[in-house]
């Protein structure tokens, strides 16, 4: 059975007032995202933001070697490309699609035309915003002063807030591509957490098979997030659908 998909799925775009909801919904443009292709890449012009339903996008930032870090993560709670309307147009970093997906493109001149009308869409991007610095300020400490197994434990939680299941489509390689760090470290921790019954993996697949023991194990970045998050759209209500 092929999947429904709608714009609502998105949690800033189900809380936009019915008003503003039925001007944008003619222009968005279902998207899909296949795992590991590129939403937008650094200093690129960007046309569009890219509002997840699905998929998850991975915010990188790419050094002169090479090497990439995953600076933050979004999913269905956010949107991609807040340059577009914090007025930079660009950005040094990149997008990568991190788990296969949908998401509701919407062209850049109508994303700012409602924008600046000042209604609540602007109020949720901004403070949409405001969260994912806090997610990319915790990234960074985390980075700093946390062992590998907490960083794949908040990796892990907020991969799977994102996910419609438990189970993630990653290989060892990537993850380590994403907390910047080498595969063997991510392999030893992985291992670690089996043990632990807090996951399982085999080639490719990680499925979180205890949350609450996950949690226990992970740094406290990933609750300093989430809290951030929670306060900054706690007053949000989400628009009622109307029965076909």
């Amino acid at each position: 059975m092929a999947a429904v998909h709608n714009p609502s799925q998105n949690n800033l775009l189900a809380a936009l007032p019915a008003a503003e909801f039925e001007r944008l919904a003619p222009h968005f443009e279902l998207a899909a995202l296949p795992l590991g292709s590129s939403v937008y890449s650094p200093g690129e012009q960007l046309q569009h933001a890219f509002f997840p339903t699905s998929a998850v996008v991975s915010l990188h930032y790419v050094l002169e070697s090479g090497a990439t870090a995953e600076t933050a993560g979004v999913g269905h709670e956010g949107v991609v490309g807040v340059s577009l309307f914090m007025g930079g147009d660009t950005t040094s970093s990149s997008a990568v699609v991190q788990a296969t997906g949908h998401a509701y493109r919407l062209e850049r001149h109508v994303l700012m035309q409602e924008f600046h009308r000042a209604g609540l869409l602007q109020r949720l991007l901004l403070r949409y915003t405001q969260a994912l610095m806090t997610q990319m300020t915790q990234t960074a400490a985390c980075n700093r002063h946390h062992s590998v197994e907490q960083r794949l434990c908040r990796w892990l939680l907020l991969a799977v807030d994102r996910s419609s299941g438990r189970e993630l489509v990653m290989t060892h390689e990537l993850v380590a591509g994403m907390l910047g760090v080498r595969r063997e470290g991510v392999t030893e921790a992985a291992g670690r957490l089996q043990q632990a019954g807090c996951i399982s993996y085999r080639r490719g697949h990680i499925a979180v098979l205890d949350r609450a023991k996950l949690a226990t194990r992970a740094c406290e970045c990933y609750a300093v997030v989430r809290k951030e998050s929670a306060r900054l759209l706690s007053d949000v209500r989400y628009r009622q659908e109307t029965p076909a």
